[in-house]
């Protein structure tokens, strides 16, 4: 997601100067197409006035910014950080906590739409901030997609695990009802036409699994592991405001024994393989 959100950056015409996190690969692409190589978090602090992070959870922000090459001791007082990741809002708030005591702005900003969507810079953008964080913030997350205020610091990480818990369960709630219907000797591809036109239409089943499971691969999209870890971080963040969350809990456990079975970093319509697998029959094979 790093990637195409930073082409997208400068096709809008910001200078941008990038680190990896792990993977070099992407980063050599953004510096052959005009970016700047920063070297480490640190030079990413030092060359910017706002940083961004798009990592998968929270150890790997606080590492970013405060580890021992840190991009939030390297940056000037008043840097502004957006960390679009999505992670617990417990942990945004200690991040924001941080920051504001460094003399930094803070703002989450996670984001929906996958690849895709970042390549194109219409991602769906959840923010966090105060009033005037959102105002400095704006133009830079107009280039990334639509940013939506949607109140103050953590709230955007709360509506994007609002989100992760919707398609976590309409994912499991496809795939029930594909194989279900593939095993009854139903031609899925008739089925899920109709269903479009009825009350059980949704965006998964018109524009995802299309491109995933019933293309017949499972390469690329959303990976099933990052999915389930923000199911974890929906279940903690419940838990501490004493909400049940049952269905997601299940879901959790779905999705917890597709990754055992080796799809964890395959997109997570692969939850359908725990389906599959149980009623012997291939819901993407064509009629």
């Amino acid at each position: 997601m790093g990637e195409p959100m930073a082409a997208s950056l400068m096709r809008a015409g910001f200078a941008v100067a990038v680190c990896a996190h792990r993977n070099r690969e992407p980063v050599a692409r953004l510096i052959a197409a005009g970016a700047i190589d920063a070297g480490d978090p640190a030079g990413v602090g030092r060359a910017s006035r706002v940083v961004i992070t798009m990592v998968p959870d929270a150890p790997q922000v606080e590492e970013a910014l405060f580890g021992p090459n840190g991009a939030a001791p390297a940056a000037a007082s008043g840097t502004l950080f957006i960390d679009m990741s999505t992670i617990s809002p417990v942990a945004t708030a200690a991040i924001d906590e941080r920051l504001r005591a460094a003399g930094h702005l803070f703002v989450d900003s996670p984001v929906s739409g996958g690849p895709a969507r970042a390549a194109s810079g219409t991602l769906a953008l959840m923010v966090g901030a105060s009033e005037a964080d959102f105002a400095v913030a704006e133009p830079v997350l107009k280039a990334l997609g639509t940013p939506n205020h949607v109140g103050g610091v953590g709230m955007g990480e709360t509506v994007k695990l609002v989100n992760q818990i919707l398609i976590a369960n309409i994912m499991v709630a496809n795939a029930e009802a594909l194989v279900f219907a593939k095993k009854a000797g139903a031609n899925v591809e008739v089925a899920r036409d109709v269903i479009l036109t009825a009350t059980g239409a949704n965006y998964l089943l018109d524009k995802w699994l299309p491109a995933t499971w019933l293309s017949g691969s499972f390469a690329g999209g959303f990976a099933l592991d990052l999915l389930r870890k923000d199911l974890a971080a929906a279940l903690d963040a419940a838990k501490g405001l004493g909400v049940p969350l049952p269905a997601s809990a299940l879901s959790y456990q779905l999705y917890t024994a597709a990754s055992g079975n080796g799809h964890g970093r395959e997109d997570y319509s692969s939850v359908a393989t725990f389906y599959q697998t149980a009623a012997g029959v291939n819901a993407a094979e064509k009629a």
